[in-house]
């Protein structure tokens, strides 16, 4: 071993972020003896959102520890549900999971989410002004400190992201509560108060009608229904508190 260097095993979950460690064994790292070990975990490739506990030579170590030359360290991943600081838990997605961000707010689940590209220092900042959790599949932005909290979105298929932020994070589910386009609370509404959004087809075949508190749109149980509640269902079976 280089007198300069660290050993450093990742577990399995983490080698999406280190190609070297797919090969098996431990990844030689250069250390300069003021870096810390977040620093070096990160420069590996993996944001410290997805460290869930770093060991040295087998005594557990933060990720202010500053490692020595010979140093093994094992890079664990987060607990299963993860525990974020403050409450209510809350949810940021940026412009690429917007399938995730309207199911997410189905599930009734408190999730802002933006459209556009607003660049990663005003996510981080707003994740930090508003204490969201970001959640995004760019690495980069999640190695941003002024996060509040983050997390990496694993997968590319929006039924799969589902279920793993579900699963990690377990928020309260409370299905049919929030607008699917803007994250505002739903009301009840009679046919005549959103009359001006239907049309003539679904004035004539529903009654029952909800209305989003802050855009107005307004939610009747259309053609898409029967998929939603698919959706609905399976979530509340898996993750819903028995």
């Amino acid at each position: 071993m280089n007198a300069a260097e660290i050993h450093v095993e990742f577990a399995p979950e983490l080698h999406l972020f280190v190609p070297q460690a797919r090969r098996g064994g431990a990844v030689p790292a250069a250390v300069d003896g003021v870096s810390t070990l977040g620093h070096v975990v990160e420069s590996l490739g993996v944001p410290l959102t997805e460290v869930g506990g770093l060991a040295v030579d087998g005594r557990e170590v933060p990720v202010s520890y500053i490692p020595a030359p010979g140093d093994q360290v094992r890079v664990g991943t987060v607990q299963r549900p993860q525990q974020v600081p403050g409450a209510p838990l809350r949810f940021l997605l940026d412009v690429h999971l917007g399938t995730l961000a309207r199911r997410l707010r189905l599930l009734g689940v408190d999730t802002a989410y933006e459209s556009t590209d607003i660049g990663d220092p005003a996510l981080a900042a707003r994740s930090a002004a508003e204490q969201r959790v970001m959640l995004s599949r760019d690495r980069g932005l999640l190695r941003r400190r002024e996060l509040w909290a983050g997390g990496f979105v694993y997968s590319t298929r929006p039924e799969e992201q589902l279920r793993d932020v579900l699963d990690r994070f377990r928020p309260e589910l409370r299905p049919w509560t929030r607008c699917t386009a803007c994250n505002g609370l739903l009301r009840r509404a009679t046919k005549e108060e959103v009359a001006d959004q239907l049309e003539q087809g679904t004035h004539r075949t529903y009654d029952v009608f909800a209305q989003c508190r802050d855009c107005g749109r307004a939610y009747w149980k259309g053609a898409h229904h029967e998929q939603l509640e698919a959706i609905v269902e399976r979530a509340v079976a898996e993750f819903s508190p028995r």
